[in-house]
């Protein structure tokens, strides 16, 4: 009896060591997961990662989402986009890609062949224009352009226009049985690139190059019947939240171009004497505009636009002292100078439709049109 006490008293430590060293061996609770109880409900329930699986993974959970939210802050936010430019006439210096739809409408061109740049000089005077000298016309146009832009800096753009004219007084003709009457087709297609210097968020000053491709009917006054090319300078600069000013400055420059026959060499000729009847126009153009309204998705904002060109070189035809107009001659164009005030608006519709209204009227007593209406639907992309 003595010998069976005293063995248990020596086993007893010996069972009380190795009941602490199973319970030691038990893992404490990790931390709770949502894991999925039934994947077709969407509803959830809590968990409680083994100590083989929080070994297995090498970091806990807690470490990982610290680590994620370490990566959020360290990463750059991306550049944000340009809200677009206002203008309805000054080109337009943000390089983006996108589709565009404009339709014009001008009306009382006095000198429609002046310098060949709205079309051909008339055919009386041994031009490839209309047989008829127009003192006065009515213009509508439509032109479907798109650009894409591969980056922020660079695009590449080409516009199909399509005229219609409406001749309203018509001085003289090549035969009194020849009649310069209503027309319409296809114009001549532009096609060019931008280089932008500058590109960010609140300014561009981007260089564009366009050239004008003689696929109008130069007869029917759907064309100028000579290639043209435009390099230009053109600047975007958001001054505040809701001031924004865009400028442009380039020249038109003919390639080839008619020329005069005799009476464009005659006394009566006022400047140069040339027989080139196409001229470089120098053109220049401001425009302000003020976001008078604008929530999440709606933007719109009234402009005013001041547009010129002065015509370097050139002829145009007009009509001498005869009432009838029997002696059509060639006058000089060159130092004419047009200037137009331009007033409407653009509404931006969410992040990628714009819509711009506006007028314009002539301020000098030369003139292009003595007065236009312009619409135009914008979608970039």
């Amino acid at each position: 009896m003595k010998k069976l006490i005293v063995a248990l008293v020596l086993l007893l430590p010996v069972t009380l060591a190795a009941q602490q060293t199973d319970f030691s061996s038990i893992s404490k609770p990790g931390p709770a997961v949502l894991l999925p109880l039934d994947p077709s409900s969407g509803a959830y329930g809590s968990s409680t990662p083994s100590a083989s699986e929080t070994e297995s993974s090498g970091t806990p959970a807690t470490q990982t989402s610290t680590h994620s939210a370490k990566e959020k802050k360290t990463s750059k936010p991306s550049r944000p986009p340009s809200e677009g430019s206002m203008v309805g006439y000054v080109d337009d210096a943000i390089v983006a890609s996108q589709l565009r739809f404009r339709f014009d409408a001008g009306f009382h061109d006095n000198a429609p062949d002046r310098a060949e740049f709205f079309y051909a000089q008339y055919s009386g005077l041994n031009g490839p224009g209309p047989n008829s000298v127009v003192a006065d016309l009515n213009f509508q146009q439509i032109y479907l352009r798109g650009e894409y832009a591969s980056n922020q800096r660079v695009s590449f753009f080409a516009e199909l226009p399509v005229r219609w004219v409406q001749p309203q007084l018509i001085l003289a003709n090549v035969t009194p049985a020849s009649t310069f009457t209503n027309q319409a087709g296809f114009s001549d297609v532009a096609i060019g690139f931008k280089l932008a210097a500058i590109a960010s968020p609140s300014q561009y000053l981007t260089f564009q190059f366009q050239a004008h491709l003689p696929s109008g009917n130069a007869s029917a006054g759907l064309g100028t019947g000579h290639s043209t090319v435009e390099p230009a300078l053109l600047y975007y600069r958001k001054l505040s939240g809701k001031v924004t000013l865009e400028a442009e400055t380039g020249d038109s420059h003919p390639i080839g171009g008619s020329s005069c026959r005799n009476p464009c060499e005659s006394t009566n000729l006022t400047g140069p004497k040339t027989q080139g009847f196409a001229g470089d126009v120098f053109f220049y153009g401001l425009g302000p505009s003020y976001a008078a309204y604008r929530t999440q998705h709606v933007r719109i904002a009234p402009v005013i636009e001041l547009v010129g060109w002065r015509i370097l070189g050139g002829l145009e035809t007009t009509c001498g002292p005869e009432v009838d107009c029997a002696d059509q001659i060639g006058v000089s164009a060159d130092r004419t100078n047009i200037v137009n005030l331009k007033a409407g608006a653009r509404a931006m519709v969410g992040d990628h439709s714009s819509f711009y209204a506006g007028y314009g009227h002539q301020l000098t007593h030369e003139f292009w049109y003595k007065e236009i209406f312009r619409a135009e639907y914008r979608y970039t992309f």
